[in-house]
């Protein structure tokens, strides 16, 4: 009898053990906020990288271009918002949508061609700095980073240091290259910053869990309005280049508004063999209406298709068609909301076997 209950006791403690290792991992892959549905309108975040190079149109943006977004944007019903706001106020709901400009990698192309404009104008923006290039041929230098770090519209953010694919490196290394640069980040500007961009918009569970213990906020580059019910650390982004940046476009972007949920699955964004094509889920709230009207598009076997689309008691299910290929597979969710467009995006990484 006492070997018994001692075993039952053991049962009891491990059970008790990995309930509590369970939530543990659900807190750090999903370390968030108050998940309740608030109607948030959100912020709607545009990611740039170069201006005035057009060698590299998957990246760049012509400055007339660019200036015609931000007029635009100056002349529409919303604000830009102030990235020095984000931490303090993430969790308070927008009445008007905000827009929020961010600019990755630190090229040497926005310190001169953007650099003036948006100082002109003071409009809030954060810039992303990978460390490693820093001064380097194409890059801005530390003085210029600094330069712009002083203004009260502009925000520094962490972006790695080497800006490699370390999505396919390990854990180790990922953190080793987050730390240096952090380390440099000190150095050069006397703190580190504490909103993170993952190099690629790629993120794994491991990687989203390390920034999440480490980082107020981190952004990907998957499309979606932040609302305060999304991830902290995994906050989606439109990119904007030359093939993704015209004005038609834009304009239906910049009038996009959240599409609120309560949990999206899987937390893994990084699919191997045994889990492509992953197990898609997302659950919303019970006074969500019109949800059974949701459309959802992907590209799982190379292709851009409509997704078939399941839900029930507010939970929708995605039966994929066949598995994503290398190197990246995309789902596109949206509403019609009594003619406002809801929008939700997520990415998943798929590596070459």
């Amino acid at each position: 009898m006492i070997v018994k209950k001692i075993f039952l006791f053991a049962a009891s403690i491990t059970s008790l053990f990995i309930l509590i290792s369970f939530f543990t991992a659900i807190s750090y892959s999903e370390t968030n906020n108050i998940k309740r549905y608030t109607k948030d309108e959100g912020i709607l975040s545009i990611m740039y990288h170069r201006f005035n190079e057009s060698k590299y149109p998957s990246t760049n943006i012509q400055m007339d271009i660019f200036k015609e977004h931000i007029s635009f944007i100056r002349d529409s019903e919303f604000d830009f918002y102030n990235p020095k706001n984000i931490e303090k106020n993430f969790s308070m709901p927008k009445k008007q949508k905000k827009i929020l400009i961010t600019i990755d990698d630190g090229f040497k192309s926005f310190y001169e061609e953007a650099w003036p404009y948006l100082k002109k104008n003071k409009i809030p923006f954060i810039l992303f700095v990978s460390t490693e290039p820093v001064g380097k041929n194409g890059y801005m230098t530390w003085d210029q980073i600094k330069e712009i770090e002083k203004q009260d519209f502009a925000l520094i953010g962490h972006h790695s240091h080497s800006h490699e694919y370390l999505i396919d490196e390990t854990i180790e290394k990922f953190i080793n290259d987050t730390e240096k640069a952090s380390s440099i980040f000190l150095k050069k500007i006397g703190y580190v910053p504490t909103i993170y961009s993952y190099p690629f918009g790629e993120y794994s569970k491991d990687m989203k869990n390390y920034i999440s213990k480490n980082f107020d906020l981190a952004f990907g580059q998957h499309s979606g309005v932040i609302d305060v019910n999304k991830e902290k650390f995994e906050l989606p982004r439109f990119p904007m280049n030359e093939n993704y940046g015209k004005m038609k476009r834009f304009k239906s972007i910049v009038y996009y508004s959240p599409l609120e949920y309560k949990r999206l699955v899987p937390i893994e964004k990084n699919l191997k063999k045994d889990n492509n094509p992953p197990k898609f889920k997302v659950e919303f709230f019970n006074n969500q209406d019109d949800i059974n009207n949701i459309s959802c598009y992907s590209n799982e076997g190379g292709n851009w298709e409509k997704s078939k689309v399941e839900i029930k008691n507010k939970i929708l299910t995605i039966n994929f068609r066949g598995p994503f290929l290398p190197r990246r597979g995309r789902v596109n969710c949206s509403l019609n909301d009594n003619g406002k467009w809801r929008w939700f995006g997520t990415q998943f990484i798929i590596k070459k076997n």
